[in-house]
Order: C-alpha cells, then structure tokens, then sequence
C-alpha cells in the first residue's frame, strides 16, 4: 500500500473535490490542442496521461474508488490513443490493473480489442505486462520445482514475440522477451532478443546485462564480464559494478572484483555492510590479507557485538599462518556465541590448518555431538551434511578409512538426496585405501541405484579404469556425452585414456576440453592435464611449456609448481628453481604430503641429505601408503650409508606398488625399485659376511 503524508492527502482531497465538479466522461482536449499536428497529440497525450496519473494516485490513496479508478483508465487508453509510441503508459496503466485487482476486466477488455484489431500493439503491451507480473518467482531452493505459472510465462511470451514482430524497435519488450524465455530456458532464443534489443540500441545496458546473464548460463564468462564491463563503464552504479564483481568472482578472479566493489562502495551513498564484507572476502581470497584484515577489523569496531567478524578476522589470520591471531579471534567469537555451530567449524578449520588431525576430528566430532537432534531443517541439515562429509575427509585424509566410510554412510542417512554423493566418497575412499574390492562392491552398486546420476557414473568409470577395464571406462564415460557436462565428461574421459596410455585420444579429448573452456579455471586444468600429459610421453620440454601456461594464468597454482618442480627434479636439471617451485607450492599448502616429497627429492638431488631426509619422513607420517615415498626415502639412506634403512623402504615401496590398481603399476619403475633391493641386500651380505 502506499504511504501518503498528511499534506499529500490533504491536497489530493482538495483535487478530488474540483474534479468532482467536472462531468464524469474524461475533460476534452482545448480547442487549441485539437488541430491533429503530431506535436499537438503529443500535448493532448501528456494532459490525459497527467489526469490518468493524479486519478490513479487518488485511487491508491482512497481504496480504489470505482470513479477515481475508471477516470484514471479512461485518461490513460486516451493517452495511449494520442500517442502511440508511448510506452511507459501503458506500463502504468497494466500496474493500475494489477493493484486495483482487477486483472480480469484488463485481461477481457484488451483481448476483446485485439480480436477486432490484432495489430493494437499498446493492448498487447498491457496484456503482457500482466501476464508477466502473474507468472510468479522463478527461484528456488535446491530440490524443490520452480515457483512460476507456466501458463502465464507462456502467454507473457506469445504477446512479448508479437509485440517485437509489430514494433522491432521497441527495446523495452525485447528486453522482457529475453528475460522471459531465459525464464523458461529457452536459451538461444533468449539471446536472440537481447541482441535484437541491442541491435535497436547499442547502448542499452539493460539489455547487456541480460546478454551478459545469457553468457554465463552456457559457460561464456569471458563474454558475460566484456559485457558487464561496458555496462560498469556506461552506467557505474552500485547494481552494474555489483553484478561485474559477482561475475569476476564466478571466474575466481577474486582481484578483479575486489576492484569493481571498491568503485561500487564510492558510487553507494549509503555505509553499506554487505559491500564492505563481499570487498573483504574477495581481498581474502585473492591474498591481499593485511587489506582483507583492515576491513574486517573496521566492521567489527562498528559492530563489536557481531560474531560473524570475530570469524572472519580469525580465517584471514589462518590464511596468513598467524595461527596465535587466529585463534585469539576465534576465542573472542566462541565468547560471543559459545553454541554457534560457524564458530565450532571455526575451531575445526584452525585445528586443520595447523596440520593436527586427530585434534581436528576430535572437535568435530564434539561439535556433531552437541548439535545432535532428532528431526532437522532443511538448513540444519545442510550445515549436519557439511560437518558430516569434513569428518570423512579428515579421517581419509589421516588413514582411518573405515571411520571416514561410516561418516559417509551417516550423511546418506541424514539426507537420502546425499545418497549419491555419500557413495561417491565411499567408493574413493576405499580407492585411497587400495582396497579395490570394496570399491568395486559400492561403485557397481551405486552405478546400478544411480543411473543419471554424473557424480556417480563418473567415479564408477574411473575405477574401471584403475583396475584395467578401459573398454568399459571410456564407454560408460561416452554415454554421459551431450548434456551440461561435456566439459567435465571430456577431461575424465582424458583421464581415462591417461591410464590407458592411449595418449592420442587423449590429446583428442583434452581438444574436446579445450573447445569448452570458458572459464579461466577450466583453461587451467585442461592445460594441467595436457602438461602431464606430455610428461608421461617424456615429452619434457612441451610438458614445461604447459606447466608454465598454466602458472601464467594462475600464479598461485601450487599443483602446476609442485609438478613442473618435481619433474625438474626427476631429470636432475634446474634444481635451484625446482626448490623454489616446490617451496612455494608447500608454502601454500603445509600440509600436502606429495609436496613434502616432491621438496625432499630435490634436496636428494641437490645432496641435501638431512633437509631430503627430514621432508621424506614428514612425507610418510601423511602418505604411509605411497610408493614413491618409501623408494625416494630408501634412496636417502642408502646414500647415507644406512643399508638396512633403505632395504625395510624399498621393501615397503616394492608392497605398495604391487597392492596399486593396475594402471598405477609402473613396471619399468617396479623393476628399478627391486634391482635396487637386490644391490643392498648383497651389499649388506657383504658387510656381514666379509671375505676372508
């Protein structure tokens, strides 16, 4: 309803007092305004569209009274008689339609008209106008149908594609076309109209917005941003810079949105705390933490009593290692909200982040303890299902395999919609653990329970291929071919032909991959598995260009420096940068057992022998399972001289390589391993038995 002041009422009651005097027909035109000149119907037009306006208003303000509201109606179909073009009035005309409720004498009235004249445009822009307002909402949380009326949405765009068929250059209807059939999924036909809007008007960034929007829906994020930068450039509002920001930030491009929220926070008038925490949180992300920090901080000196900033403040420390910080953060907020469930995650994270596993899964499974209920919302079930599938991460990644299986199978109980994904983790789980049997078991059963299911069938195939069944793997991976995910499809299905060593159709498929990379992310791993690729065909030089693409897309792609790092290493070259690339990669992530090893072959290369040593056995308190570990370990003491050591680890290395899947069993490498084993043990045969 709106809201009028007393003075407001008082000169409406005033007004609708003399044009009580009046005859109830609307007031004709003066004389002076009747010659028919364009210009004078355009004078004639704006005096009934003003009278149809204050009617329109007096009705709103006197519960719709018959009389103000029909006056109002008459004035505005006059209006819309003397000009046509007009648009904004029958727009206004439609809303007095929708909050009178009298959509149904609307409704009637104008197809009546347009049965006798199907060219009246302004009719078919009212009913359009209502119909698209009674379509309803067409967001919705996971797993629940669209709240729209398709019957409306229908409609709304059968007037819509008339209207832009009678007048191709009315930008507005264009505009709505687009946004309806983006509604309705039509995408190629929802970028079409907002072409032809821009087509009508190059300038309009409504219409770009709505381009850009389409862009984003079929993976184009470098056309959606170039589009959204014009807009921001045209138009640098809050909303225009706002929507950039979120679209640098689908790319991951967290400093670049930062840049368009600090613009965005110039142009607000207003403090606006949601925009000072998304600027934040993108500083954060994209590692500028002292500015990330100093916003946090402002926050939560305007707001000493929000717990959320105590959180925030305490992730930015964690990020920056400032472990004592962070936890001093994370103190203040457990005072604030000692039951918070954030806050107990909060704690869990830092525990993680400090490398102390059995702390971290111990206050986790406190946490799950304490927030125990028998029935659950839909959002406490969805911060249950989070807290439930870290735990099972925790206990993989600590080894404990058959506690991270039951804390997987308690997310399929919380939620059956989670059964897919709790199996998913089930199967790699066991994977982890090499226990292949068990993989196969709950993969095939899933597989068969779960048959659409991408996750599913994608992990199913995988393990296919770890135990050797290529045939079976590439087709059940082919078959998921042809829908939203053909991007993904394509690099398992690069994955696949890696372990088959079928390295032509993977450069086939990683073509494939290629073509749908839109994303500077998907560029990235893409160019990622074409750089292993090349390694794997002991193509060093192609596979260091790629690694080296890859890093100058993403700096910080610790994967890239620990694999460019570890290959240097392999071919004794560049060892000095190679430590570097693999220091940098454990710096940004401490805890990762393969980098731990990548860093201690580099020592063993460059004859660090206590540094090689020290980072291999950290290696191994993570990777207990790993091959490579226990070989490279054994190297470090055999050259130390410590004969039994490297036995008891090339034993171990020559165990894990033969209880590996299948296409993990390098034989060449199997071989070096045992020969090595052989030389020790004769050596150390040698040293016991010494000849006389």
């Amino acid at each position: 309803m709106r809201l009028f002041t007393f003075a407001r009422v008082a000169c409406l009651l005033v007004t609708g007092a003399v044009l009580a005097q009046t005859s109830t027909p609307a007031p004709a035109a003066s004389p002076a305004l009747a010659t028919g000149s364009a210009e004078d119907r355009r004078a004639d037009a704006y005096y009934h569209y003003s009278l149809g306006h204050l009617y329109s208003e007096m009705a709103g303000a006197f519960g719709n009274r018959g009389e103000y509201f029909d006056k109002a109606a008459d004035n505005y179909r006059q209006a819309l008689k003397d000009d046509p073009g007009a648009t904004f009035i029958a727009e206004e005309l439609s809303d007095l339609y929708l909050q009178s409720g009298r959509v149904r004498d609307a409704v009637v009235q104008a197809e009546s008209i347009i049965k006798q004249n199907p060219n009246d445009v302004n009719n078919r822009r009212i009913l359009a106008r209502i119909y698209s307002r009674l379509i309803g909402e067409p967001q919705q949380a996971a797993g629940e149908p669209r709240r729209i009326d398709e019957t409306m949405l229908k409609k709304s765009i059968e007037q819509y594609q008339k209207i832009t068929e009678l007048d191709p250059k009315d930008v507005d209807s264009w505009i709505w076309l687009g946004r309806l059939q983006k509604i309705a999924q039509n995408t190629p036909e929802a970028k079409n109209a907002f072409q032809s809007a821009l087509k009508a008007d190059p300038d309009n960034t409504d219409a770009m917005t709505g381009l850009a929007t389409v862009y984003a829906d079929v993976g184009d994020t470098n056309a959606a941003t170039d589009l959204l930068k014009k807009v921001a450039e045209k138009d640098p509002s809050t909303r225009s810079l706002t929507t950039l920001a979120g679209f640098y930030e689908q790319m991951k491009e967290y400093k670049l949105a930062a840049e368009a929220l600090r613009k965005a926070i110039e142009v607000t008038p207003d403090n606006n705390t949601d925009l000072q925490r998304s600027l934040a949180e993108d500083l954060m992300f994209s590692g500028q933490f002292d500015a990330a920090l100093k916003v946090f901080q402002e926050l939560a000196s305007e707001e000493p009593t929000e717990v959320k900033w105590q959180l925030r403040i305490s992730q930015v420390y964690r990020q920056m290692r400032n472990f004592a910080k962070a936890g001093e953060a994370s103190a203040k907020a457990r005072q604030m909200a000692p039951d918070d469930i954030e806050v107990g995650y909060n704690d869990v994270s830092l525990l993680e982040a400090q490398g102390k596993l059995p702390e971290a899964i111990k206050a986790l499974n406190d946490l799950l303890a304490s927030t125990e209920k028998t029935t659950y919302s839909d959002a406490e079930k969805e911060n249950r299902a989070r807290l439930l599938e870290t735990l099972g991460n925790l206990y993989r990644t600590n080894e404990q395999y058959s506690d991270a299986v039951t804390a997987y199978k308690r997310l399929e109980d919380l939620d059956a919609r989670l059964a897919p994904r709790a199996e998913a983790q089930i199967v790699e789980t066991w994977r982890t653990a090499k226990d292949y049997q068990k993989a196969d078991q709950v993969s095939a059963a899933a597989a068969k329970k779960y048959p659409d299911d991408a996750l599913v069938q994608n992990i199913r195939a995988s393990l296919l291929a770890d135990m050797g069944h290529y045939d079976d793997a590439i087709a059940a991976t082919k078959k998921l071919l042809g829908g939203k995910d053909d991007l993904s499809t394509w690099k398992s299905l690069a994955q696949i032909y890696e372990k088959a060593k079928n390295f032509t159709e993977m450069s086939n498929a990683l073509d494939q991959a290629d073509k749908l990379a839109a994303s500077k992310d998907d560029k990235v791993e893409v160019e990622f598995l074409r750089g292993a690729m090349f390694e794997r065909l002991k193509k060093f030089d192609d596979a260091e260009a790629s690694f080296r693409k890859v890093l100058s897309l993403d700096p910080d792609n610790a994967s890239a420096m620990n694999y460019l790092g570890y290959m240097f290493a392999d071919q004794n070259v560049k060892l000095d940068e190679a430590e570097k690339l693999v220091g940098k990669a454990l710096e940004l992530e401490p805890n990762n057992g393969a980098y731990m090893d990548s860093l201690g072959w580099v020592y063993f290369r460059q004859k660090k022998l206590p540094q090689a040593e020290e980072q291999l056995r950290r290696a191994l308190q993570k990777l207990s399972r790993d091959a490579t570990v226990h070989e490279h370990l054994g190297d470090v003491y055999s050259e130390e001289g410590r004969t039994r050591d490297a036995i008891q680890q090339w034993q171990s290395s020559v165990k894990e390589f033969q209880s590996g899947a299948p296409t993990d069993l390098d034989q060449e490498e199997l071989a070096k391993v045992q020969k090595k084993l052989e030389g020790a043990r004769v050596r150390l045969a040698r040293e016991n038995h010494p000849r006389p």
